[in-house]
């Protein structure tokens, strides 16, 4: 197995990662967007849903529950709405178009919505609304998954972590990015504390049997718990009756998670863009986000803290750190990697 020391160049990574989703058939382009997601999430220092998840987009491809070649339909263009009809292809490949066609909407009209229907997981929200951001939009997208949480009051699970994010422009500083699961945690990080072999927190999840437990596995099996209770709950809901019901897509139990490799995924999305510019100069507006943060962080810093963040400051902190260093991922992802490698003969390519 290699070493877990080892330090992986995220160049090399984003390379062997294109490669092997090329190799399963999807167009160079469209795997070399698959591979940046996951490359970019190490980076930001979230290796649940970094390259630990290059095997399980594979695994979707080979049992052909997702299509390698993407075939977006807009089944409305109305303007400054649009629905498109994913047909089971990539989810990273849909959601970049849905970002485009929103950004693109909303300088023609201020303010546009574009909704995704049947379409595959696409990893971290923050890498879409941070594109936006950065051509001076506000943004917000939500997407659905696969079961991981149940109804308050309930013992099974039917809904999913059911992520979200918020991003705008910051002037001089890394845009502002809020992107939140509506579990205690994402559904990831439990799986990557099972690859480290290491045990979660008391109140991330309960077992099957409906007990606390501080196994990854257990938790794995069992359900996730909402993040402030009954408000992560009601935020899960309103998530999936966007990314779902509106937009003529799975919802609920009818949503299927990326590790479930054998099934079709019927998840949808919803993407949102403001026009900074219909509402106010944008150079006005960098400059009241300026001065926002220059009074979040000038308050007293309380005990054991060094420095106040805003959200994605950590996230850009981390990016050029890993991008200089290089990334250090667990031996349990390096090992799967390696194992990747030997199934698609690619193993010249192998980073470390």
């Amino acid at each position: 197995m290699p070493q877990a020391e080892i330090r992986v160049d995220a160049g090399r990574l984003n390379a062997f990662a294109t490669a092997v989703y090329a190799g399963a058939g999807m167009p160079e382009a469209d795997a070399r967007l698959l591979a940046d997601t996951l490359v970019q999430s190490d980076l930001w220092g979230h290796q649940s849903h970094g390259v630990l998840r290059l095997g399980w987009y594979l695994e979707r491809l080979q049992n052909k529950v997702m299509d390698p070649v993407t075939k977006p339909e807009f089944v409305v263009d109305a303007g400054a709405m649009a629905v498109i009809d994913g047909h089971d292809g990539v989810g990273h490949v849909l959601t970049m178009l849905a970002t485009r066609e929103a950004v693109k909407r909303a300088k023609q009209h201020g303010i546009a919505a574009v909704g995704v229907r049947m379409s595959n997981h696409f990893g971290t929200c923050m890498y879409y609304t941070r594109l936006g951001a950065l051509d001076g939009c506000v943004m917000l997208l939500t997407t659905n998954g696969g079961p991981a949480m149940a109804p308050w009051g309930g013992r099974k699970k039917i809904i999913g972590t059911n992520p979200w994010s918020v991003a705008t422009p910051a002037g001089k500083h890394p845009p502002f990015l809020m992107d939140m699961a509506n579990t205690g945690v994402a559904r990831g990080k439990i799986y990557l504390a099972h690859n480290k072999r290491q045990p979660i927190p008391e109140g991330w999840a309960i077992d099957k049997d409906g007990a606390p437990t501080t196994d990854p596995q257990a938790a794995i099996e069992g359900i996730v718990l909402p993040m402030a209770g009954h408000k992560g709950y009601a935020i899960a809901m309103m998530v999936d009756v966007l990314s779902g019901v509106l937009t003529g897509s799975g919802f609920l139990s009818g949503v299927h998670s990326p590790y479930k490799t054998a099934e079709k995924s019927n998840c949808g999305h919803f993407m949102v863009a403001i026009n900074i510019e219909a509402l106010q100069p944008l150079a006005q507006f960098n400059a009241r986000m300026e001065q926002y943060i220059a009074e979040l962080k000038s308050v007293p810093l309380a005990q054991g803290s060094n420095e106040v963040f805003y959200p994605g400051e950590i996230e850009a902190n981390n990016d050029i750190t890993n991008r200089r260093d290089g990334l250090l991922l667990p031996a349990d992802t390096l090992e799967n990697l390696a194992s990747i490698a030997r199934d698609t003969g690619l193993t010249g390519l192998l980073p470390f």
